[in-house]
């Protein structure tokens, strides 16, 4: 089951039109009310889970994965601010950045951070059968998703315990990320992965991928366990992202005693 509701994203937007979160809950919330579960937060949650509200005309189909494999856990994807030109880039990247194709950007994405910890957090663990601990508490994207991602289990560690960060923009925001990462007393047990198209790297040129080993290296050296893979053949769309589900996925539950 999917629900869809609306909440404003004021602190960074200054204006009260809502947002669409969608939350998915796994069947065994129906079937078992004591039941408790893991969340899952993802960025640029139009994209999730329907091919009609994807800003490209196709999602991730997050929802039939996790249907089809009765994955125990809840996702709570987000809607990202669409306004022209470069708002999902401000809210997407904790550091403001010069770009030739997209020029300057104000880097909002601790504010955007802020009110996902601060504000959606606390309603999505009163309203659902959440396990709301450190340890079951994880988020993903893809893109400037992916970038946010690595910096919400960096400086939000004590919130995220695992992320999973497809494609990140790491190449965007060159030299400021890695500082971070050195810089922080990761939690034992954190858990990342991260991957990227050798299509799409190609495209960008050979700068991507040192900034991708780079921002590997520098969380493994920081005690990070860390799934660190270029996808053959993959390209920078839903359709490949929806493709490494099934390995992402058992990254973020991959527990052993």
């Amino acid at each position: 089951m999917i629900e869809k509701w609306g909440i404003p994203v004021t602190p960074i937007t200054g204006k009260r039109k809502p947002r669409t979160v969608y939350v998915y809950l796994p069947k065994a919330a129906e079937e078992d009310p004591e039941a408790r579960f893991p969340v899952l937060y993802m960025f640029d949650g139009h994209n999730v889970f329907f091919d009609e509200d994807a800003t490209y005309g196709k999602s991730w189909g997050m929802g039939d994965y996790l249907d089809g494999t009765e994955t125990p856990l809840i996702v709570v994807g987000v809607e990202c601010d669409h306004r022209p030109p470069n708002a999902r880039l401000s809210e997407y990247s904790p550091f403001t950045f010069r770009d030739e194709e997209f020029g300057h950007v104000t880097g909002r994405g601790k504010l955007f951070m802020d009110w996902l910890t601060g504000t959606l957090k606390p309603i999505i663990d009163r309203r659902y059968p959440t396990l709301p601990e450190w340890e079951t508490t994880w988020i993903c994207g893809s893109s400037m998703g992916g970038l946010m991602s690595l910096y919400a289990v960096t400086c939000y560690n004590h919130i995220f315990s695992r992320a999973a960060a497809l494609s990140p923009s790491v190449d965007l925001v060159k030299g400021k990320l890695v500082p971070l990462i050195k810089e922080t007393d990761f939690a034992p047990g954190t858990v990342v992965y991260m991957d990227y198209g050798s299509r799409e790297m190609e495209d960008q040129g050979g700068g991507v991928l040192r900034n991708f080993m780079r921002t590997a290296n520098a969380l493994m050296e920081q005690g990070v366990f860390v799934t660190s893979r270029i996808v053959p053949n993959g390209d920078h769309c839903e359709a490949c992202w929806e493709e490494q589900i099934p390995l992402f996925m058992p990254v973020l539950f991959y527990d052993r005693e």
